[in-house]
Order: C-alpha cells, then structure tokens, then sequence
C-alpha cells in the first residue's frame, strides 16, 4: 500500500536577478561553486553543459535569501538564463539536500515550460536515485511557479509546487513576508526534518546514501 502523506505551508522566495542582488541577503558560494559572483557560477556551470552565457544575457533566481544570521538552506533554486530580448536559452535546477550536498542540472523547457530530468542526486532518505522528474516552470509579470512530480517505474511517487506572485521587494513587502513568514529558511529546514522523522515514525525504509559526485561546474 502507498503510504500518503500531504502538507502546505504559507512561504516566499526571492525572484533577482543575479546581476543586481540584494545586499547581504546572497552569497556567491551558496549556489552552484566558488567563483567570485553568482553570475560567474552560473556561467561556469552552463558552460559545462555546453551553454555559453553571454554578456548581455540575463539570469533570474528564484531561491531564499539569508536570514540576518547568515544562515540559509535552499532545497531547490531555479535559475532562467535569458537572451537580451528575452528569449529563453535554459534553465538551471540546483538542489541541496540535507546532508550538505548539491546537485545542479541543465534543461531546456518547451513552450509551456515543461520538461523531463533523470533523478541523479539523493534527496529524500526515503527514495531511491532512480527514475526521472516531470518539471513545468512559469515566470511572468504575474506569476511563478514550480512543479516537480518524481516518476518511478512509471509510477508517480512524489510531487512538489510553489507558486507565488512577484511583488517589487519594496521595505514594507519585505517586512510583511517576514512577518508572516519569518524566519523562513528554518522554517524550511526544519519542516523537512520533521515530516521526515513522522514518515519514519510511520515505518518507512530508508535507503541508503552512497556519497554524492558533482557534476562538472558545481562544488
């Protein structure tokens, strides 16, 4: 028998573009690898995977900033690498998992934002690094969102969204979110540890973790 388990939390994400970040609220080293900017990570990375970014194109992020603290936990960052007229060259999925790893992979999404992954990273304890993602993105003026369905042995097995509304990062909607979300990057990180430790609770195996290899472009 599937074991089912829903939840739904109230949340937002930061939508920048990584040409004109916010400061203090990201750091080059806390997506993809090393390098002196978030654009050059991004670059670096897209590169890898046969992509070169060029100067004039634009890269849009949508991920959580740093909380006053300096503490941040991103499962899953996307990333739009946009021509000069807006064109769609790729996307960029970047996933940490709670083990201290990241994974990122490459994809180019057809009219309607959808597109196909092979699961190549451990991310939940309780599923193998088996099978593909089913992905649909939307970014516009007035609506992103992000949904991700895990299919094994052609069944679905698991399915995430977050869809939201883009607002200008005015002070008063920045407080408002952090006020009725705040501290939100542990909120993130601890949810997933508790719902974790409930499907346990609930008997449900955990599977192995064998040490994870970036790919190339990611440290």
């Amino acid at each position: 028998m599937p074991l089912r388990h829903r939840f739904r939390y109230r949340t937002y994400q930061w939508l920048v573009d990584v040409d004109r970040l916010p400061r203090r609220r990201f750091s080059a080293k806390d997506h993809l690898g090393l390098g002196p900017s978030l654009r050059d990570n991004v670059a670096t990375f897209t590169a890898a995977q046969g992509v070169q970014l060029r100067p004039d194109d634009r890269v849009l992020m949508l991920a959580n900033a740093r909380s006053p603290f300096g503490f941040v936990f991103d499962p899953l960052s996307v990333f739009w690498c946009l021509s000069s007229t807006g064109e769609l060259r790729c996307v960029v999925l970047e996933i940490h998992n709670t083990y201290g790893e990241r994974h990122a992979q490459l994809a180019r999404p057809d009219a309607a934002g959808r597109f196909t992954l092979p699961k190549q990273f451990y991310v939940s304890p309780f599923f193998t690094v088996d099978g593909r993602y089913d992905v649909t993105l939307r970014l516009d003026a007035d609506h992103v969102s992000v949904a991700i369905d895990l299919v094994q042995h052609e069944c679905r097995v698991f399915s995430a969204a977050f869809t939201g509304q883009p607002r200008p990062a005015t002070r008063r909607a920045v407080l408002k979110a952090a006020l009725l979300t705040p501290f939100v990057t542990y909120q993130v990180w601890a949810l997933i540890r508790m719902h974790g430790v409930a499907l346990w609770l609930r008997r449900l195996p955990v599977i192995h973790r064998d040490p994870h290899i970036p790919p190339e472009g990611v440290r």
